[in-house]
């Protein structure tokens, strides 16, 4: 009954204002679009001037569909408000603002591609009539990074008509991404080029694009980069990103061949490993590059030739040949190669050589060479000439050895040949004369002698004593033109030891002679002892006989058969009489005279 009373006042109020001539106006402003990323909330503002009250209003949402109908989404007077059930809104909207300040705001959440729609706020008013305001909402992807992707295979400019140069493609934009083409920089004229659009709708909505160029290339595109642009919407303005550069092959006939040796640097020697590179100046696949000497014909391997362990006959001049086989047409280089040089050196006189001593030797040594040489010689690592000339005046045994004579080329680090003279010095023997031929040694003692002979031929070595005897070698080291003799003595006496070398020229001897010490103390040292032993056994018979020993007492002869023919005779004394009396083995007593 309220509510119809209230209905009936507003009737009568309109009609009343009616009556009066008062005009009923609404205004409602809104933005043109709203711009927002897919999954984020759109705000759609409604603003209103009316000066009506907020009771009397009526305050409506809508969005236009696909076919251009209105559909109400939402509802509002001074008694409700309400979302309408089922459509793609009602769980994501909600509407802030009861229209006392002017403004009324729609919100949409997690908003989706579908949403991408007009949307009408419809007010309302008692007296004032009905305004309208709309918006459109715009919705925004942004795409993945760009890809590009260059021809695999090379392009000939030989080829007829434009050739396919790449493929740029960006996937999943809305809306629909741009792409344009660059080359170093510089975006490339549709008029000049050829591109290739297509659009992918996917089953997201979003949008992929692809674009292919070609192009008729030439051989100035040969280090050109090229790449694409892409630009794409996003709410407020646009954006853009680049793909990765990429660079084309393009193939190009030569117009001329080169031929050089790439290593060693300088100069060559034999021995050497030389590496020819031949190139031409383009690089058509169909062309076949060959490197010929004199009548040697060589393939190459990546455009490379080696040659090992050369030789001078590996000298002269290398042709270079490029043939295209689409064309058949043909261009040559050349280049001039020279190995150098070292024979083996030659030493003269050869191998070994015989000299007398105090003769004079000349020996030399030559080795053949393309450039200038240097002669060293040498003997036990130490340089005695530098010459191509040997001379050993006044011949040692000091001048025999191995003499190594050195050839060198000095522009060329490692390129040197050698030769070797043996050189023997025939004479007699000579012993090295030692630092002490006077030696002292006790007695019973060993002492060791050595004798160091040179001579050639070799001498014979033989020890001997003062007397002739010879004595036994402990060892003996033997080496071409010197012999080292040891021998090991045991002193009982004074000794003289003799060192005796020989041999087809002449002997020398040297001598040792060596004094036992403590010898003649040792002898009388024994001498005493044999006597002290021989009173110990008187003593002991005498006793015996006195009965001092084995239980017999007094004087007892001392009687015994005889043994032999010779008598023993002992001095005793009886314990009553300082007598002295000498007994013969039968007991006789000895006259004085006999004592």
């Amino acid at each position: 009954m309220a509510t119809r009373n209230a209905a009936c006042l507003l009737v009568g109020l309109l009609a009343l204002f009616h009556t009066w001539g008062v005009t009923a106006h609404v205004e409602v402003n809104m933005m043109d679009r709203v711009e927002v990323f897919r999954g984020e909330t759109a705000s759609i503002a409604c603003m209103f001037t009316s000066s009506e009250g907020v009771g009397g209003m009526m305050i409506q949402w809508f969005y236009v569909t696909r076919t251009g109908e209105k559909q109400k989404i939402y509802y509002q007077d001074a008694t409700m408000k309400v979302v309408d059930k089922g459509t793609q809104f009602t769980d994501r909207i909600s509407v802030s603002g009861t229209g006392a300040t002017g403004e009324i705001v729609l919100t949409i959440s997690n908003v989706e591609l579908k949403d991408q729609l007009e949307f009408i706020c419809l007010i309302k008013g008692l007296t004032e009539g009905t305004g309208e305001g709309r918006t459109k909402l715009r919705v925004f992807v942004t795409p993945d990074l760009p890809n590009i992707e260059g021809v695999q295979t090379g392009i000939s400019v030989n080829e007829d008509g434009p050739s396919k140069i790449g493929t740029c493609e960006v996937k999943n934009g809305f809306p629909k991404p741009n792409i344009t083409w660059y080359r170093n920089k510089t975006p490339l004229r549709v008029d000049v080029v050829k591109v290739v659009p297509s659009i992918t709708t996917e089953s997201s909505g979003l949008f992929s694009v692809k674009s292919e160029l070609s192009m008729k290339v030439t051989k100035e595109e040969k280090d050109d980069l090229f790449y694409c642009e892409i630009n794409y919407f996003v709410p407020g303005g646009v954006m853009m990103t680049e793909t990765n550069h990429i660079n084309i092959t393009v193939y190009y006939p030569s117009t001329s061949v080169s031929v050089w040796v790439e290593s060693p640097k300088g100069t060559i020697k034999e021995g050497d490993s030389i590496e020819l590179h031949c190139r031409g100046n383009g690089n058509m696949p169909s062309s076949i590059l060959t490197i010929m000497h004199e009548n040697d014909n060589y393939p190459l391997v990546n455009n490379v030739l080696v040659l090992d362990d050369v030789t001078r006959l590996h000298s002269g001049v290398y042709h270079c040949t490029s043939m295209d086989t689409d064309t058949f047409e043909e261009l040559s280089g050349n280049t001039t190669v020279f190995v150098n040089y070292l024979d083996p050196a030659v030493v003269m006189p050869e191998d070994t050589v015989l000299v007398t001593e105090g003769n004079e030797l000349t020996a030399t040594c030559n080795a053949l060479s393309s450039l200038e040489t240097h002669t060293v010689w040498m003997k036990n690592g130490k340089e005695v000439s530098t010459a191509h000339s040997l001379i050993l005046k006044d011949a040692t045994f000091d001048s025999a050895g191995m003499y190594v004579c050195v050839v060198t080329v000095l522009k060329i680090e490692g390129m040197e040949t050698s030769g070797t003279l043996n050189v023997k010095v025939q004479g007699p023997p000579k012993i090295m004369k030692p630092s002490d031929n006077e030696i002292e040694e006790s007695f019973e003692s060993t002492v060791d002698l050595s004798c160091n002979v040179r001579g050639f031929p070799t001498p014979r070595v033989i020890w001997t004593t003062s007397d002739g005897k010879i004595l036994k070698m402990a060892s003996e080291t033997e080496t071409e033109g010197e012999v080292q003799s040891n021998v090991s003595i045991l002193v009982t006496s004074d000794i003289t030891a003799v060192c005796n070398a020989s041999n087809e020229f002449g002997t020398d001897a040297v001598t040792f002679n060596i004094k036992a010490k403590g010898s003649g103390v040792i002898i009388a040292v024994i001498i005493i002892c044999i006597l002290l032993l021989a009173i110990l056994g008187s003593v002991l018979y005498f006793l015996y006989k006195k009965g001092k020993i084995c239980g017999r007492s007094g004087k007892q002869d001392l009687t015994k058969e005889k043994s032999g023919k010779d008598n023993i005779v002992v001095e005793m004394k009886s314990d009553n009489t300082e007598e002295a009396v000498l007994l013969g083995v039968n007991g006789e007593k000895q006259p004085p005279s006999n004592q």
